[in-house]
């Protein structure tokens, strides 16, 4: 109903300084209020009869200040609520955005580490191929020469012989002819051929699922895992060391002929090199069947072994360090690899990733600082670095008789067994130290006393506690974080571990426990 005091009140539409003409919607009037039922100005006969007739109005002027008060209202919370929470997700945003590109960024600088890490490892697979094609050639080419100078030969005394002939037929001394002897039947037995081995180079191309090649005996294979299996292999590596910590168990306990186990090298999933007190290096599958033998008597010789290792085309080398060499063996027969020339004993070997040689010799340096113990790095045939001295030109390692036992780090460090000193010393490829660790945070009964030491596909640095009769497990900063010993490892030796993540350990009984110990 409309307000009857609306007619009689003076009610002024000219707030500004030109005011404009307000008039009523139904009958063109200058109105003087607003319907709040229809939402739009009212003159004051169509509130008392006309369209408007019985709503309620309100005073132009008090509408005008509620819309400002809304108007203020609104203000304030865009002002003090929205902006501000907008303003913080906008922050939130940008902060997922800065830490995406970082993700992705951190994604491309491993997609670009692994694309190297693979293409080394398919450079690896035909630099094989080539090495085994070329020792082929060679071996075939020698057979062939020796064949060719022999034919060369018998051509040559043939020769000879027609010429002797002809002068007997032409001459009137029956002496000389009667001492002639026939050597037709000896030329008739023409040397039997020989036929040239060729190995076949077989490929297999099945893409995105296999790709084979094979040569000789030599085979490799790339293959696609199924997403179900990636899956699996991303979940139990991304398996905390806590989940894993009483996962420990012996898979495999192997008998050897060697009383003390000193190294292992593994081959593959199933199989091993190793060497003992008995001098000869075996290879030995996880059943205890040895598939070879190379003794220190009788071809292929070797003077002294001190320390076996893999190349990163899985070939054997050893130290001679009766003749300061390394070997290695191909095809059932060792050659010399590495002659060094320093006046020291070699001690143990390692190949690095990069194919480099790391070998711990035992050298004298003068009169006042004696003998030392460092390591070597050689490129094929040539000595690139030396590490035994640290930036403060302390000496590294401790003088002492005992083998440095070497193992590299996915990150290029080189880890070190210090037996003398009875530490692990982990060093960056240059040679500056990282950090040391001396076996106190296992808290074993016994004083850390290591040997062998090894890495594995999860950067973690695992060595070998001979007088505790475990082995210590250290990420790649230098952090305890376990020792495995529920396994009994009977005062362990050498440590290798295979392509399945298992650890071989080679023990002073002459036994090898293969532990899965993650």
């Amino acid at each position: 109903m409309a307000s009857k005091s609306l007619a009689q009140d003076d009610i002024s539409f000219d707030l500004c300084d030109k005011p404009t003409q307000q008039f009523c919607n139904s009958c063109q009037r200058r109105y003087e209020a607003n319907c709040l039922r229809c939402n739009e100005p009212a003159c004051f006969e169509c509130e008392i009869s006309g369209p408007h007739k019985k709503h309620e109005v309100q005073k132009v002027t008090q509408t005008h200040e509620n819309i400002k008060q809304n108007i203020k209202t609104d203000t304030v919370e865009i002002k003090d609520k929205i902006i501000p929470e907008y303003q913080r997700k906008n922050a939130e945003i940008e902060k997922s955005m800065s830490k995406t590109k970082t993700q992705f960024d951190e994604i491309k600088t491993e997609s670009e580490k692994l694309r190297k890490l693979w293409h080394q490892e398919v450079d690896n697979i035909f630099n094989k191929i080539d090495s085994m094609s070329q020792s082929n050639r060679e071996e075939n080419l020698n057979v062939l020469q020796e064949y060719h100078i022999k034919l060369k030969k018998v051509i040559s005394e043939m020769n000879e012989t027609v010429k002797q002939n002809e002068k007997l037929l032409k001459t009137n001394k029956i002496s000389a002819v009667n001492k002639y002897k026939s050597k037709l039947q000896v030329y008739r037995d023409c040397p039997e051929n020989i036929d040239s081995q060729m190995p076949t180079l077989c490929s297999k191309t099945d893409k995105g699922k296999e790709l084979r090649i094979k040569i000789g005996e030599f085979s490799a294979i790339l293959k696609q895992s199924p997403q179900t299996s990636l899956q699996a292999d991303i979940s139990r590596m991304t398996k905390t060391i806590g989940e894993l910590k009483d996962q420990a168990r012996v898979i495999a306990t192997i008998s050897t002929d060697d009383k003390n186990v000193l190294d292992v090298a593994c081959v593959g999933d199933a199989e091993a090199w190793i060497c003992g007190n008995n001098r000869n290096i075996t290879r030995i599958d996880i059943h205890g069947i040895v598939k070879y033998t190379v003794r220190t008597k009788g071809p292929p010789e070797l003077d002294e072994l001190d320390g076996i290792a893999l190349t990163r085309e899985g070939e054997l080398i050893f130290c001679n360090d009766n003749s300061n060499t390394v070997k290695i063996l191909r095809h059932g027969r060792s050659e010399t690899l590495i002659t060094t020339t320093q006046d020291g004993v070699l001690c143990s070997l390692y190949c690095t990733i990069s194919g480099d040689i790391l070998i711990h010799m035992r050298e004298f340096i003068d009169k006042v600082t004696g003998y030392v113990n460092k390591i070597i790095r050689y490129q094929g045939q040539t000595l690139k670095q030396e590490i035994y001295k640290d930036g403060e030109d302390n000496l590294i390692f401790m003088d002492g008789f005992n083998s440095l036992f070497m193992s590299e780090n996915k990150n290029r460090d080189i880890c070190v067994s210090d037996t003398n000193a009875h530490t692990v010393v982990v060093m960056k490829e240059t040679g500056r130290v990282k950090f040391r660790y001396d076996g106190r945070p296992a808290r074993r009964k016994e004083a850390f006393y290591p040997r062998g030491i090894v890495t594995d596909a999860w950067s973690q640095i695992i060595v070998a506690d001979y007088k505790n009769k475990c082995v210590h497990i250290l990420d790649q900063n230098g952090q305890f974080l376990r020792c495995v010993d529920d396994c009994e490892p009977e005062n362990p030796h050498g440590l290798s571990v295979d392509n399945e993540g298992r650890l071989w350990v080679g023990c002073q009984s002459g036994k090898i426990k293969v532990i899965q110990y993650l």
